[in-house]
């Protein structure tokens, strides 16, 4: 539980692909793999990458197309996975300046922890291949609980699991879903621009309250969380 922190800001939660990890190389890899061993061409690295976000259910679908079976379908997620996890953190690191921002909010008492739809015997291995398990104070994959995002439950569980009120959070994501669970929780809610995104989205609509390019510009946050209380006590 942090104890002096100069913030107002007590914990800032991560999505996991996309947002603190960049997956991209091993999840794109397994895809191509799958692909590979039905003798289907192999899907453009950059098209794959912005699906990655939403999982294997989306990956397969880019790369065998909507008009396979159901059957075909969760026959091949599961080959997906089972490849994935055979080589689950080969290229997988923090997105660059990432390891710097854990860091400051270390020294500073701000606990971070994450939440993601990704499932637990994924992330769980995953998060301790890369010495993170032991300094995140939660860890809440996508079948930890009934409820996964866009429900703000997870996140409840997050907060209540770092001893913080969800409005001393913030809540760092790269798609709709976790900006839309953020903002039920009551988070301050950032949108991270450099993860895994479609070309086709439109992030500046989903209601995040800010927008960020490069990891580094969490920081920035903590001080502008602060004064968005203080305008919010003023206000009432």
């Amino acid at each position: 539980m942090p104890t002096s922190s100069l913030y107002t800001t007590r914990a800032v939660l991560f999505d996991l692909d996309g947002t603190l990890l960049d997956t991209a190389p091993d999840m794109v890899r397994a895809l191509d793999l799958l692909l590979q061993e039905e003798g289907v061409p192999t899907v453009e690295h950059e098209k794959a990458r912005q699906q990655v976000s939403h999982g294997a259910g989306a990956l397969v679908t880019l790369g065998f197309g909507e008009t396979q079976t159901e059957r075909d379908h969760k026959r091949r997620c599961q080959r997906y996975l089972s490849l994935y996890e055979e080589n689950l953190c080969v290229d997988t690191d923090l997105f660059e300046g990432m390891a710097e921002t854990l860091k400051f909010l270390e020294d500073q008492d701000i606990l971070w922890g994450v939440v993601t739809n990704k499932p637990a015997f994924l992330t769980e291995p995953l998060m301790k291949a890369l010495n993170l398990d032991k300094r995140s104070s939660t860890i809440i994959s996508g079948d930890s609980l009934p409820q996964r995002k866009p429900h703000p439950q997870p996140l409840f569980h997050a907060a209540n699991e770092c001893d913080v009120l969800t409005t001393e959070c913030i809540y760092v994501g790269d798609a709709e879903r976790d900006i839309v669970a953020g903002n039920r929780a009551g988070m301050i809610t950032l949108l991270a621009s450099y993860g895994y995104i479609d070309a086709g989205d439109q992030p500046e609509r989903w209601g995040a309250n800010g927008i960020i390019e490069h990891t580094h510009e969490i920081l920035d946050w903590l001080t502008k969380a602060d004064e968005l209380e203080l305008d919010i006590q003023k206000a009432n």
